[in-house]
């Protein structure tokens, strides 16, 4: 569970974010939403413990009931995922998951690694380098690295906004329900309602309203 308690984000001119409160469950994804320079990349900072200087920031973030917001970066266990796929393109599809998962036996990260490719039907794509793969497969592989990780939550910084429609319909689906599956609370910024999923709450930066 990620919980959110009293944030607060401000530039030395203005306030950006204001008390923002909310409890993501897990394989929940809480929605924020506001137009540029509103605050949602400086929130997503904020919560992996990379906020820029100029920004001041306060307030608690909680997973699993522990306090995370004094951790570095490395030690929140948050991941994120980009607009981009950012697959290291030097290496293989397998190479790229196994650099994700913990340390362990080469052998059972390599079979972990192999049945991630299956489920995200990607069976066999494990010697080809990114470069030969589709945006859509890329997009999925990313989302493979990421969850293999093992995050305690997961940051969405407009994931789906550089696919086709048909693609980015499918990609969504697939991300929601790995994040379901996982049990992965997330944090999904984006400027199109139809990236919301059913269920979830959204915040409105811009207007500070929130609906269920």
């Amino acid at each position: 569970m990620l919980e959110l308690v009293g944030i607060r984000i401000a530039t030395l001119q203005r306030t950006l974010i204001d008390g923002l409160s909310a409890t993501v469950g897990p394989g929940e994804v809480l929605v924020v939403m506001g137009e540029s320079g509103s605050g949602k990349s400086s929130l997503l900072a904020f919560l992996c413990g990379a906020l820029p200087a100029g920004l001041a920031a306060s307030g608690s973030v909680r997973i699993d009931g522990r306090e995370v917001a004094h951790l570095p970066t490395a030690q929140r266990r948050i991941g994120l995922l980009f607009q981009d796929d950012l697959l290291f393109p030097h290496l293989s599809v397998l190479e790229n998951l196994l650099f994700a998962l913990p340390a362990g036996r080469d052998a059972e990260r390599r079979s972990v690694a192999e049945a991630a490719l299956v489920g995200a039907d990607l069976a066999g794509y494990g010697p080809r380098l990114p470069h030969t793969l589709s945006g859509g497969q890329r997009s999925r592989v990313s989302v493979l690295r990421a969850l293999l990780a093992q995050p305690r939550a997961l940051l969405l910084d407009e994931p789906f906004s550089r696919l086709d429609m048909a693609l980015r319909q499918r990609f969504r689906a697939f991300v929601f329900e790995r994040l379901r599956a996982q049990g992965v609370p997330a944090v999904l910024v984006t400027h199109d309602a139809h990236d919301v999923p059913p269920g979830a709450r959204v915040i409105r930066l811009d207007d500070e309203e929130a609906a269920p």
